[in-house]
Protein backbone atom coordinates (compact mmCIF):
# COMPACT_ATOMS: atom_id res chain seq x y z
CA UNK A 1 0.00 0.00 0.00
CA UNK A 2 1.35 3.44 -0.69
CA UNK A 3 2.46 5.60 2.18
CA UNK A 4 0.38 8.37 3.80
CA UNK A 5 1.61 11.58 3.97
CA UNK A 6 0.42 14.96 5.51
CA UNK A 7 1.80 18.15 4.88
CA UNK A 8 2.84 21.23 7.37
CA UNK A 9 -0.13 22.33 7.90
CA UNK A 10 -2.01 19.13 8.26
CA UNK A 11 0.19 18.22 10.86
CA UNK A 12 0.03 22.14 12.69
CA UNK A 13 -3.56 21.57 13.22
CA UNK A 14 -2.93 18.10 14.60
CA UNK A 15 -0.29 19.52 17.26
CA UNK A 16 -2.54 22.78 18.25
CA UNK A 17 -5.15 20.56 18.93
CA UNK A 18 -3.23 18.51 21.20
CA UNK A 19 -2.57 21.29 22.68
CA UNK A 20 -5.73 23.00 22.67
CA UNK A 21 -7.28 19.74 24.38
CA UNK A 22 -4.83 19.76 27.16
CA UNK A 23 -5.17 23.05 27.64
CA UNK A 24 -8.91 22.66 27.60
CA UNK A 25 -8.91 19.74 30.24
CA UNK A 26 -6.88 21.69 32.37
CA UNK A 27 -8.90 24.36 32.54
CA UNK A 28 -11.96 22.35 34.02
CA UNK A 29 -10.06 19.71 36.63
CA UNK A 30 -11.41 19.14 39.53
CA UNK A 31 -9.64 17.26 42.55
CA UNK A 32 -10.43 19.04 45.60
CA UNK A 33 -11.83 15.71 46.98
CA UNK A 34 -12.30 12.48 45.94
CA UNK A 35 -15.83 12.68 44.62
CA UNK A 36 -14.77 15.75 41.87
CA UNK A 37 -12.27 13.38 41.20
CA UNK A 38 -13.66 10.22 39.97
CA UNK A 39 -17.15 11.86 39.47
CA UNK A 40 -17.13 15.36 38.45
CA UNK A 41 -19.15 16.58 41.65
CA UNK A 42 -21.83 14.10 40.30
CA UNK A 43 -23.32 17.21 38.70
CA UNK A 44 -23.49 16.97 35.11
CA UNK A 45 -26.70 17.49 32.88
CA UNK A 46 -28.19 15.19 30.32
CA UNK A 47 -26.49 16.81 27.14
CA UNK A 48 -23.20 16.36 28.27
CA UNK A 49 -23.73 12.83 30.25
CA UNK A 50 -25.62 11.27 26.61
CA UNK A 51 -22.24 13.24 24.77
CA UNK A 52 -19.78 12.01 26.76
CA UNK A 53 -21.57 8.59 26.72
CA UNK A 54 -21.31 8.80 22.94
CA UNK A 55 -18.07 9.75 22.44
CA UNK A 56 -16.35 7.61 24.98
CA UNK A 57 -17.79 5.14 23.04
CA UNK A 58 -17.44 6.02 19.49
CA UNK A 59 -13.66 5.82 20.02
CA UNK A 60 -10.91 5.07 17.83
CA UNK A 61 -11.24 1.57 18.15
CA UNK A 62 -14.97 1.47 17.55
CA UNK A 63 -14.61 4.23 14.39
CA UNK A 64 -11.75 2.00 12.66
CA UNK A 65 -13.40 -1.09 13.47
CA UNK A 66 -16.66 -0.22 12.09
CA UNK A 67 -15.00 0.69 8.69
CA UNK A 68 -13.16 -2.05 8.87
CA UNK A 69 -15.85 -4.85 9.42
CA UNK A 70 -18.31 -2.85 6.92
CA UNK A 71 -15.54 -3.15 4.11
CA UNK A 72 -15.19 -6.42 5.26
CA UNK A 73 -18.01 -8.14 5.88
CA UNK A 74 -20.76 -5.27 4.96
CA UNK A 75 -23.67 -3.18 6.84
CA UNK A 76 -23.87 -6.08 10.04
CA UNK A 77 -21.68 -4.36 12.21
CA UNK A 78 -24.08 -2.01 13.25
CA UNK A 79 -26.35 -4.11 14.76
CA UNK A 80 -23.48 -3.60 17.59
CA UNK A 81 -24.97 -0.04 17.42
CA UNK A 82 -28.62 -0.12 17.19
CA UNK A 83 -29.22 -2.60 19.78
CA UNK A 84 -26.86 -0.20 22.22
CA UNK A 85 -30.61 1.95 22.29
CA UNK A 86 -32.91 -0.97 23.24
CA UNK A 87 -29.81 -1.75 26.55
CA UNK A 88 -29.64 1.67 27.01
CA UNK A 89 -33.65 2.48 27.72
CA UNK A 90 -33.53 -1.00 29.81
CA UNK A 91 -30.70 0.01 31.60
CA UNK A 92 -32.07 3.70 32.51
CA UNK A 93 -35.54 2.06 33.74
CA UNK A 94 -34.17 -0.69 36.16
CA UNK A 95 -30.54 -0.23 37.02
CA UNK A 96 -29.81 3.33 37.26
CA UNK A 97 -32.15 4.22 39.41
CA UNK A 98 -30.01 1.57 41.83
CA UNK A 99 -27.06 2.90 40.70
CA UNK A 100 -27.50 6.99 42.16
CA UNK A 101 -29.50 5.70 45.01
CA UNK A 102 -26.81 3.21 46.15
CA UNK A 103 -24.14 6.80 45.97
CA UNK A 104 -21.71 4.29 44.39
CA UNK A 105 -18.40 5.05 42.92
CA UNK A 106 -17.72 1.99 41.01
CA UNK A 107 -19.71 -0.89 39.41
CA UNK A 108 -17.95 -3.67 41.93
CA UNK A 109 -18.99 -1.57 45.16
CA UNK A 110 -22.64 -1.88 44.03
CA UNK A 111 -22.29 -5.51 43.58
CA UNK A 112 -20.18 -6.14 47.56
CA UNK A 113 -23.63 -4.05 48.48
CA UNK A 114 -26.08 -6.65 46.53
CA UNK A 115 -23.93 -9.51 47.44
CA UNK A 116 -20.21 -9.31 49.55
CA UNK A 117 -17.09 -8.58 49.28
CA UNK A 118 -15.93 -11.64 47.16
CA UNK A 119 -17.71 -10.64 44.32
CA UNK A 120 -16.82 -6.87 44.08
CA UNK A 121 -12.97 -7.79 44.30
CA UNK A 122 -13.37 -9.90 41.42
CA UNK A 123 -15.27 -8.37 38.96
CA UNK A 124 -13.04 -5.11 40.03
CA UNK A 125 -9.63 -7.48 39.05
CA UNK A 126 -11.30 -8.86 35.84
CA UNK A 127 -12.43 -4.86 34.84
CA UNK A 128 -9.36 -3.32 35.09
CA UNK A 129 -8.27 -6.22 32.72
CA UNK A 130 -10.68 -5.74 30.59
CA UNK A 131 -9.73 -1.51 30.21
CA UNK A 132 -6.46 -2.39 29.76
CA UNK A 133 -6.48 -4.72 26.93
CA UNK A 134 -9.46 -3.10 25.44
CA UNK A 135 -10.52 0.42 25.91
CA UNK A 136 -6.75 1.64 26.88
CA UNK A 137 -4.37 -0.69 24.61
CA UNK A 138 -6.63 -0.61 21.68
CA UNK A 139 -6.70 3.09 21.02
CA UNK A 140 -3.00 3.20 21.07
CA UNK A 141 -2.87 0.27 18.43
CA UNK A 142 -4.81 2.66 16.34
CA UNK A 143 -2.55 5.51 16.46
CA UNK A 144 0.15 3.73 16.32
CA UNK A 145 -1.21 2.03 13.20
CA UNK A 146 -2.05 4.82 11.53
CA UNK A 147 0.77 7.18 12.51
CA UNK A 148 3.48 4.94 11.47
CA UNK A 149 2.15 5.15 8.03
CA UNK A 150 2.67 8.80 8.12
CA UNK A 151 6.40 8.87 10.09
CA UNK A 152 7.71 5.35 9.26
CA UNK A 153 11.09 6.55 10.77
CA UNK A 154 9.73 6.49 14.72
CA UNK A 155 9.21 3.15 16.30
CA UNK A 156 5.37 2.16 16.98
CA UNK A 157 6.39 2.36 20.68
CA UNK A 158 7.49 5.89 20.65
CA UNK A 159 4.15 6.50 18.77
CA UNK A 160 2.35 4.54 21.35
CA UNK A 161 4.03 6.61 24.50
CA UNK A 162 3.40 10.03 22.83
CA UNK A 163 -0.59 9.66 22.72
CA UNK A 164 -0.50 7.93 26.14
CA UNK A 165 1.29 10.79 27.86
CA UNK A 166 -1.08 13.14 25.64
CA UNK A 167 -3.81 11.48 26.98
CA UNK A 168 -2.69 11.27 30.36
CA UNK A 169 -1.33 14.47 30.68
CA UNK A 170 -5.26 16.23 31.64
CA UNK A 171 -6.74 12.95 32.94
CA UNK A 172 -4.39 12.42 35.74
CA UNK A 173 -3.90 16.19 37.25
CA UNK A 174 -8.16 16.69 36.11
CA UNK A 175 -10.10 13.87 36.80
CA UNK A 176 -13.66 12.91 35.19
CA UNK A 177 -13.88 16.58 34.89
CA UNK A 178 -11.47 17.03 32.80
CA UNK A 179 -12.15 13.77 30.59
CA UNK A 180 -16.04 14.48 30.02
CA UNK A 181 -15.82 18.22 29.13
CA UNK A 182 -12.96 17.53 26.40
CA UNK A 183 -15.86 14.48 25.43
CA UNK A 184 -18.13 17.12 24.51
CA UNK A 185 -15.77 19.04 22.14
CA UNK A 186 -14.33 15.92 20.58
CA UNK A 187 -17.55 14.17 19.50
CA UNK A 188 -18.58 17.39 17.93
CA UNK A 189 -15.54 17.38 16.17
CA UNK A 190 -15.40 13.84 15.48
CA UNK A 191 -19.49 13.88 14.00
CA UNK A 192 -17.99 16.36 11.58
CA UNK A 193 -15.14 14.84 10.47
CA UNK A 194 -17.23 12.02 9.71
CA UNK A 195 -20.10 13.87 7.70
CA UNK A 196 -17.12 15.39 5.65
CA UNK A 197 -15.67 11.89 5.06
CA UNK A 198 -18.92 10.48 3.74
CA UNK A 199 -19.44 13.01 1.78
CA UNK A 200 -16.38 12.65 0.21
CA UNK A 201 -16.58 9.06 -0.33
CA UNK A 202 -20.13 9.24 -1.97
CA UNK A 203 -18.31 11.53 -4.42
CA UNK A 204 -15.51 9.56 -4.86
CA UNK A 205 -17.08 6.34 -5.84
CA UNK A 206 -19.63 8.31 -8.09
CA UNK A 207 -23.35 7.06 -6.20
CA UNK A 208 -24.92 4.26 -5.60
CA UNK A 209 -25.35 2.65 -8.31
CA UNK A 210 -21.19 2.28 -8.92
CA UNK A 211 -21.47 0.80 -5.45
CA UNK A 212 -23.61 -1.99 -6.42
CA UNK A 213 -22.26 -2.36 -9.65
CA UNK A 214 -18.66 -3.01 -8.33
CA UNK A 215 -20.07 -5.27 -5.40
CA UNK A 216 -21.47 -7.72 -7.52
CA UNK A 217 -18.50 -7.54 -9.76
CA UNK A 218 -16.26 -8.41 -6.95
CA UNK A 219 -18.46 -11.20 -5.84
CA UNK A 220 -18.38 -12.60 -8.75
CA UNK A 221 -14.77 -12.82 -8.91
CA UNK A 222 -14.15 -14.72 -5.73
CA UNK A 223 -13.03 -11.09 -4.19
CA UNK A 224 -15.68 -10.29 -1.67
CA UNK A 225 -16.71 -13.19 0.86
CA UNK A 226 -20.32 -12.05 0.71
CA UNK A 227 -22.99 -11.60 -2.03
CA UNK A 228 -24.39 -7.35 -2.08
CA UNK A 229 -27.15 -8.68 -0.68
CA UNK A 230 -25.55 -9.70 2.30
CA UNK A 231 -22.87 -7.05 2.36
CA UNK A 232 -26.47 -4.47 2.74
CA UNK A 233 -28.43 -6.49 5.06
CA UNK A 234 -28.51 -6.19 9.06
CA UNK A 235 -29.98 -9.90 9.68
CA UNK A 236 -27.49 -12.61 8.64
CA UNK A 237 -27.90 -16.47 8.29
CA UNK A 238 -26.35 -18.41 11.23
CA UNK A 239 -23.74 -19.40 10.12
CA UNK A 240 -22.68 -15.81 9.11
CA UNK A 241 -18.88 -14.84 10.42
CA UNK A 242 -20.01 -11.42 11.06
CA UNK A 243 -23.42 -11.25 13.04
CA UNK A 244 -25.62 -14.28 12.57
CA UNK A 245 -28.85 -13.35 13.58
CA UNK A 246 -28.73 -16.16 16.67
CA UNK A 247 -25.58 -14.21 17.94
CA UNK A 248 -27.91 -10.83 17.08
CA UNK A 249 -30.78 -11.85 19.80
CA UNK A 250 -28.29 -13.42 22.38
CA UNK A 251 -25.40 -12.41 21.95
CA UNK A 252 -25.29 -8.90 21.15
CA UNK A 253 -27.27 -8.00 24.18
CA UNK A 254 -25.14 -9.90 26.47
CA UNK A 255 -21.76 -8.01 25.31
CA UNK A 256 -23.86 -4.64 24.86
CA UNK A 257 -25.53 -4.86 28.43
CA UNK A 258 -21.89 -5.37 30.27
CA UNK A 259 -20.58 -2.25 28.17
CA UNK A 260 -23.32 -0.03 28.92
CA UNK A 261 -24.73 -1.45 32.20
CA UNK A 262 -21.43 -2.97 33.91
CA UNK A 263 -18.47 -1.50 32.78
CA UNK A 264 -17.39 1.14 35.10
CA UNK A 265 -15.87 2.86 31.68
CA UNK A 266 -19.49 3.90 30.88
CA UNK A 267 -21.54 3.88 33.48
CA UNK A 268 -18.87 5.70 35.38
CA UNK A 269 -20.46 9.16 33.36
CA UNK A 270 -24.19 8.65 34.54
CA UNK A 271 -22.91 8.17 37.27
CA UNK A 272 -21.55 11.87 37.29
CA UNK A 273 -25.01 13.03 36.50
CA UNK A 274 -26.66 16.00 39.19
CA UNK A 275 -29.75 13.37 39.64
CA UNK A 276 -31.76 10.38 38.35
CA UNK A 277 -33.76 12.35 35.44
CA UNK A 278 -30.85 13.98 33.93
CA UNK A 279 -29.22 10.67 34.38
CA UNK A 280 -31.84 9.23 32.58
CA UNK A 281 -31.93 11.69 29.90
CA UNK A 282 -28.43 11.64 29.25
CA UNK A 283 -28.38 7.22 28.81
CA UNK A 284 -31.49 7.96 26.18
CA UNK A 285 -29.51 11.09 24.74
CA UNK A 286 -26.14 8.75 24.00
CA UNK A 287 -28.59 5.68 22.63
CA UNK A 288 -29.76 8.67 20.01
CA UNK A 289 -26.66 9.38 19.07
CA UNK A 290 -25.78 5.87 17.64
CA UNK A 291 -28.16 5.83 15.50
CA UNK A 292 -26.81 8.18 12.62
CA UNK A 293 -23.19 6.03 13.04
CA UNK A 294 -24.98 3.87 10.14
CA UNK A 295 -24.68 6.45 7.90
CA UNK A 296 -21.76 8.52 8.85
CA UNK A 297 -19.46 5.46 10.11
CA UNK A 298 -20.31 2.13 8.82
CA UNK A 299 -21.55 2.84 5.10
CA UNK A 300 -18.25 4.72 3.79
CA UNK A 301 -16.39 1.55 4.62
CA UNK A 302 -18.88 -0.30 3.03
CA UNK A 303 -18.43 2.23 0.03
CA UNK A 304 -14.76 1.46 -0.45
CA UNK A 305 -15.47 -1.16 -1.84
CA UNK A 306 -15.87 0.87 -5.42
CA UNK A 307 -13.51 3.06 -4.77
CA UNK A 308 -10.95 2.87 -8.29
CA UNK A 309 -7.58 1.89 -7.40
CA UNK A 310 -5.33 4.73 -8.14
CA UNK A 311 -7.28 6.63 -5.40
CA UNK A 312 -7.55 3.87 -2.62
CA UNK A 313 -5.42 0.66 -3.26
CA UNK A 314 -6.81 -2.70 -2.14
CA UNK A 315 -5.83 -3.36 1.79
CA UNK A 316 -5.00 -6.43 3.52
CA UNK A 317 -5.48 -4.96 6.93
CA UNK A 318 -9.36 -3.86 7.13
CA UNK A 319 -8.36 -1.79 10.02
CA UNK A 320 -6.57 0.54 7.07
CA UNK A 321 -9.74 1.36 5.63
CA UNK A 322 -10.71 4.48 7.64
CA UNK A 323 -7.17 6.26 8.02
CA UNK A 324 -6.89 5.44 3.82
CA UNK A 325 -10.12 6.97 3.31
CA UNK A 326 -9.02 10.46 5.09
CA UNK A 327 -5.43 10.43 3.50
CA UNK A 328 -6.37 9.50 -0.19
CA UNK A 329 -9.71 11.57 -0.25
CA UNK A 330 -9.75 14.45 1.58
CA UNK A 331 -8.04 17.48 0.83
CA UNK A 332 -5.49 19.68 2.33
CA UNK A 333 -6.84 21.25 5.83
CA UNK A 334 -10.15 19.00 5.93
CA UNK A 335 -7.70 16.05 6.10
CA UNK A 336 -5.92 17.61 9.36
CA UNK A 337 -8.96 18.43 10.90
CA UNK A 338 -10.01 14.70 10.54
CA UNK A 339 -7.20 13.19 12.04
CA UNK A 340 -7.60 15.70 14.91
CA UNK A 341 -11.17 14.59 15.09
CA UNK A 342 -9.44 10.05 15.56
CA UNK A 343 -6.92 11.92 17.56
CA UNK A 344 -10.13 12.86 19.91
CA UNK A 345 -11.59 9.82 19.69
CA UNK A 346 -7.90 8.31 21.20
CA UNK A 347 -7.70 10.71 23.26
CA UNK A 348 -10.73 10.27 24.71
CA UNK A 349 -11.15 6.75 24.97
CA UNK A 350 -7.37 6.77 26.55
CA UNK A 351 -8.36 9.05 28.71
CA UNK A 352 -11.87 7.92 30.09
CA UNK A 353 -10.40 4.38 30.58
CA UNK A 354 -7.69 5.76 32.75
CA UNK A 355 -9.65 7.87 34.89
CA UNK A 356 -12.58 4.82 35.61
CA UNK A 357 -9.81 2.39 36.07
CA UNK A 358 -8.12 4.56 38.26
CA UNK A 359 -11.78 4.89 40.19
CA UNK A 360 -11.44 0.99 40.47
CA UNK A 361 -8.01 0.70 41.77
CA UNK A 362 -8.53 3.41 44.45
CA UNK A 363 -11.73 2.97 45.72
CA UNK A 364 -12.18 -0.97 45.42
CA UNK A 365 -8.45 -1.74 46.53
CA UNK A 366 -6.39 1.21 48.03
CA UNK A 367 -9.02 2.62 50.56
CA UNK A 368 -9.87 -1.32 51.66
CA UNK A 369 -6.08 -1.60 52.30
CA UNK A 370 -6.33 1.67 54.03
CA UNK A 371 -9.31 3.18 55.37
CA UNK A 372 -7.94 5.60 57.05
CA UNK A 373 -6.44 7.82 53.86
CA UNK A 374 -7.77 11.51 53.57
CA UNK A 375 -9.86 12.34 50.27
CA UNK A 376 -6.75 14.30 49.03
CA UNK A 377 -4.92 11.08 49.52
CA UNK A 378 -7.48 8.68 47.64
CA UNK A 379 -7.19 11.59 44.57
CA UNK A 380 -3.11 10.77 44.62
CA UNK A 381 -3.33 6.94 44.47
CA UNK A 382 -5.76 7.36 41.79
CA UNK A 383 -2.67 9.54 39.72
CA UNK A 384 -0.51 7.02 40.67
CA UNK A 385 -2.69 4.65 39.41
CA UNK A 386 -3.12 6.15 36.25
CA UNK A 387 0.42 5.97 35.52
CA UNK A 388 0.58 2.45 36.23
CA UNK A 389 -2.38 1.41 33.81
CA UNK A 390 -0.47 4.05 31.09
CA UNK A 391 2.56 1.56 30.89
CA UNK A 392 0.86 -1.71 30.76
CA UNK A 393 -1.37 -0.42 28.09
CA UNK A 394 1.52 1.07 26.40
CA UNK A 395 3.20 -2.14 26.79
CA UNK A 396 0.17 -4.59 25.49
CA UNK A 397 -1.12 -2.52 22.44
CA UNK A 398 1.08 -3.98 19.98
CA UNK A 399 0.03 -7.65 20.39
CA UNK A 400 -3.27 -6.58 19.37
CA UNK A 401 -1.99 -6.94 15.52
CA UNK A 402 -1.97 -10.66 15.79
CA UNK A 403 -6.21 -10.39 15.85
CA UNK A 404 -7.46 -10.92 12.36
CA UNK A 405 -9.43 -7.08 12.63
CA UNK A 406 -9.52 -4.37 16.08
CA UNK A 407 -13.36 -4.39 15.83
CA UNK A 408 -12.90 -8.62 16.44
CA UNK A 409 -10.44 -8.32 18.62
CA UNK A 410 -12.65 -6.57 20.86
CA UNK A 411 -15.67 -8.33 20.76
CA UNK A 412 -13.39 -12.15 21.56
CA UNK A 413 -12.24 -10.24 24.02
CA UNK A 414 -15.75 -9.28 25.95
CA UNK A 415 -17.30 -12.47 24.76
CA UNK A 416 -15.72 -13.94 27.44
CA UNK A 417 -15.44 -11.56 30.03
CA UNK A 418 -19.15 -10.51 30.44
CA UNK A 419 -21.27 -13.34 30.78
CA UNK A 420 -20.84 -14.38 34.19
CA UNK A 421 -20.73 -10.54 35.36
CA UNK A 422 -24.23 -9.83 33.07
CA UNK A 423 -25.53 -12.91 34.68
CA UNK A 424 -24.74 -12.02 38.61
CA UNK A 425 -25.93 -7.97 37.98
CA UNK A 426 -29.37 -9.67 35.89
CA UNK A 427 -30.00 -12.25 38.81
CA UNK A 428 -29.00 -9.43 41.19
CA UNK A 429 -31.33 -6.84 40.98
CA UNK A 430 -34.20 -9.43 39.90
CA UNK A 431 -34.52 -12.41 41.98
CA UNK A 432 -33.92 -12.05 45.55
CA UNK A 433 -32.74 -15.55 46.15
CA UNK A 434 -29.38 -14.93 44.75
CA UNK A 435 -26.79 -14.82 47.46
CA UNK A 436 -23.00 -13.95 47.17
CA UNK A 437 -22.07 -17.38 47.15
CA UNK A 438 -24.02 -18.09 43.93
CA UNK A 439 -22.44 -14.65 42.72
CA UNK A 440 -18.56 -15.80 43.15
CA UNK A 441 -19.45 -18.96 42.17
CA UNK A 442 -20.44 -18.25 39.01
CA UNK A 443 -17.62 -15.60 38.65
CA UNK A 444 -15.42 -18.37 39.18
CA UNK A 445 -17.31 -20.61 36.95
CA UNK A 446 -16.85 -18.49 34.38
CA UNK A 447 -13.20 -17.51 34.59
CA UNK A 448 -12.42 -21.48 34.42
CA UNK A 449 -14.63 -22.05 31.56
CA UNK A 450 -13.30 -18.94 29.38
CA UNK A 451 -9.98 -20.14 29.64
CA UNK A 452 -10.91 -23.84 29.10
CA UNK A 453 -12.86 -22.43 25.92
CA UNK A 454 -9.46 -20.67 24.63
CA UNK A 455 -7.70 -23.64 25.07
CA UNK A 456 -9.96 -26.64 23.51
CA UNK A 457 -12.14 -24.24 21.23
CA UNK A 458 -11.34 -26.35 17.97
CA UNK A 459 -11.82 -29.26 19.40
CA UNK A 460 -14.97 -28.40 21.11
CA UNK A 461 -16.14 -26.87 17.45
CA UNK A 462 -15.35 -30.08 15.50
CA UNK A 463 -17.46 -31.79 18.00
CA UNK A 464 -20.34 -29.17 17.68
CA UNK A 465 -19.72 -29.35 13.97
CA UNK A 466 -21.13 -33.27 13.86
CA UNK A 467 -24.63 -32.40 15.62
CA UNK A 468 -25.15 -28.97 14.51
CA UNK A 469 -23.15 -27.91 11.39
CA UNK A 470 -24.46 -24.12 11.34
CA UNK A 471 -23.00 -23.22 14.75
CA UNK A 472 -19.41 -24.70 13.59
CA UNK A 473 -17.74 -22.36 11.22
CA UNK A 474 -14.89 -23.51 9.01
CA UNK A 475 -11.68 -21.37 8.84
CA UNK A 476 -9.91 -22.41 5.69
CA UNK A 477 -6.59 -20.62 6.77
CA UNK A 478 -6.38 -23.18 9.72
CA UNK A 479 -8.02 -25.35 8.81
CA UNK A 480 -9.97 -26.09 11.80
CA UNK A 481 -13.47 -25.29 12.93
CA UNK A 482 -14.38 -22.70 15.29
CA UNK A 483 -17.44 -20.98 17.44
CA UNK A 484 -18.53 -18.06 16.70
CA UNK A 485 -17.99 -15.87 19.86
CA UNK A 486 -21.38 -14.51 20.16
CA UNK A 487 -22.59 -17.92 20.69
CA UNK A 488 -20.07 -18.46 22.40
CA UNK A 489 -20.80 -15.51 24.86
CA UNK A 490 -24.27 -16.96 24.90
CA UNK A 491 -23.27 -20.40 25.99
CA UNK A 492 -21.29 -19.16 28.65
CA UNK A 493 -23.98 -17.01 29.93
CA UNK A 494 -26.97 -19.32 30.42
CA UNK A 495 -24.22 -21.67 32.23
CA UNK A 496 -23.36 -19.21 34.57
CA UNK A 497 -27.02 -18.43 35.29
CA UNK A 498 -27.74 -21.72 35.98
CA UNK A 499 -24.44 -21.90 38.61
CA UNK A 500 -25.31 -19.17 40.24
CA UNK A 501 -29.26 -20.34 41.05
CA UNK A 502 -28.36 -23.93 41.73
CA UNK A 503 -25.34 -22.75 44.24
CA UNK A 504 -27.85 -19.77 45.52
CA UNK A 505 -30.67 -22.31 46.11
CA UNK A 506 -28.40 -25.14 48.13
CA UNK A 507 -26.81 -22.06 50.50
CA UNK A 508 -28.42 -19.63 53.24
CA UNK A 509 -30.47 -17.38 51.60
CA UNK A 510 -28.93 -13.41 51.72
CA UNK A 511 -30.02 -11.42 55.07
CA UNK A 512 -33.00 -9.70 54.21
CA UNK A 513 -31.94 -6.13 55.20
CA UNK A 514 -29.24 -6.57 52.28
CA UNK A 515 -31.33 -6.98 49.79
CA UNK A 516 -34.84 -4.67 50.39
CA UNK A 517 -33.26 -1.87 48.79
CA UNK A 518 -31.11 -3.88 46.03
CA UNK A 519 -34.05 -5.76 44.27
CA UNK A 520 -36.71 -4.48 41.89
CA UNK A 521 -39.92 -4.70 42.86
CA UNK A 522 -43.46 -4.04 41.27
CA UNK A 523 -44.06 -0.58 44.14
CA UNK A 524 -41.00 0.66 42.14
CA UNK A 525 -42.94 1.01 38.80
CA UNK A 526 -46.28 1.96 40.56
CA UNK A 527 -44.83 4.66 42.45
CA UNK A 528 -42.56 5.76 39.29
CA UNK A 529 -45.73 6.10 37.52
CA UNK A 530 -47.72 8.12 40.12
CA UNK A 531 -44.73 10.95 39.92
CA UNK A 532 -44.26 10.76 36.17
CA UNK A 533 -48.22 11.61 35.57
CA UNK A 534 -48.93 15.00 34.47
CA UNK A 535 -45.85 15.65 32.90
CA UNK A 536 -45.58 16.31 29.78
CA UNK A 537 -44.24 14.21 27.19
CA UNK A 538 -39.85 14.90 26.50
CA UNK A 539 -40.31 15.73 30.94
CA UNK A 540 -41.72 11.90 30.89
CA UNK A 541 -38.07 9.38 29.87
CA UNK A 542 -40.78 6.71 29.54
CA UNK A 543 -41.93 8.42 26.69
CA UNK A 544 -38.73 9.90 25.40
CA UNK A 545 -37.95 5.95 25.86
CA UNK A 546 -40.86 4.93 23.33
CA UNK A 547 -40.15 7.72 20.96
CA UNK A 548 -36.30 6.36 20.41
CA UNK A 549 -37.87 3.02 20.54
CA UNK A 550 -39.51 3.21 17.17
CA UNK A 551 -36.85 5.50 15.55
CA UNK A 552 -34.58 2.42 15.72
CA UNK A 553 -37.18 0.29 14.84
CA UNK A 554 -37.69 2.59 11.39
CA UNK A 555 -33.82 2.18 10.87
CA UNK A 556 -33.31 -1.39 11.46
CA UNK A 557 -36.20 -1.64 9.00
CA UNK A 558 -34.39 0.11 6.58
CA UNK A 559 -31.78 -2.10 6.81
CA UNK A 560 -33.22 -5.11 7.15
Amino acid sequence: MEQFTLGWIDISIMLIYIIAMIWYGLKHAKQSNSEDYFLAGRNMTWPIVGISLFAANISSTTLIGLAGDAYSTGISVFNYEWSAVVILVFFSMFFLPFYLKSKVYTMPEFLEKRFDSRSRYYFSFTTLIGNVLIETAAPLYIGSLIFEQVFPTIPGSVIIIILAVAAAAYTIPGGLSSVVHTEVIQAILLIIGSIILTYMTFEAVGGWGNVMAAMESKFAAGDLKNSPEDMLSLIRPMDDPGVPWTGLITGVPILGFYFWANNQFMVQRVLSARNLDQGRKGALFGGLLKLPVILIMVLPGTMAIAMPEHIFPALDNPDLVYPALVFNLLPVAIKGLVLAGLLAAMSSSISATLNSASTLITMDFVSKLRPGMTSKQLVRAGQIATVILVILAASWAPNIKNFDSLFKYLQIVLAYIAPPVVAAFLLGLFWKRANGTGAFAGFIFGFIAGILLIQNGDTLAAGVHEVFPKLALYNKETATYYIHFLHIATGLFFACVLVIILVSLVTAPPPAEKIAEMTYKKDIFTEETRELKGKPWYENYRTLSIILLLITAVVVGIFW
